[in-house]
């Protein structure tokens, strides 16, 4: 009974955000407080692991960005109230779930080939381009 609650209250919290994957490259625009002041900080990189969760709110996926020839990893609420705008640059085509292989390999070797998107996929991006104030 009670998670059948949970499930309802979670809804209420979703916001409207577009599918990610595993090797989708994206940028996320997170809100950042420093002292009195806030802004938005972005943040680009390849998208290594999506966790589903028990609820729709629980959803969470890992970006990777290699910064001066350092990893950088970063773990993201999909649905958290501190996340403007997430948008989806690129589409590899990828054959796993987790590519955690991607931790251990540096340069050239870890770059992945992209995938063609269909007409509706980048139908949908051009209309985002176009609009980006209708972006949630």
């Amino acid at each position: 009974m009670t998670q059948a609650v949970i499930h309802g209250q979670s809804k209420a919290f979703v916001k409207e955000r577009p599918e990610i994957r595993s090797g989708y490259t994206v940028r996320v625009h997170e809100r950042i407080q420093e002292g009195e002041k806030e802004r938005v900080q972005v943040f680009e990189g390849l998208v290594i692991a999506v966790h589903h969760g028990h609820v729709p709110t629980d959803r969470s996926f890992t970006l990777r960005r290699t910064v001066s020839g350092v990893g950088v990893e970063k773990v993201y609420a999909l649905h958290s109230p501190r996340i403007e705008r997430v948008e989806v640059r690129k589409i590899a085509k990828v054959r796993r779930a987790r590519l955690m292989f991607l931790r251990r390999i540096s340069g050239k070797a870890s770059r992945l080939q992209e995938r063609l998107i269909t007409s509706e996929e980048s139908h949908a991006k051009e209309h985002e381009e176009a609009n980006p104030l209708s972006s949630p």
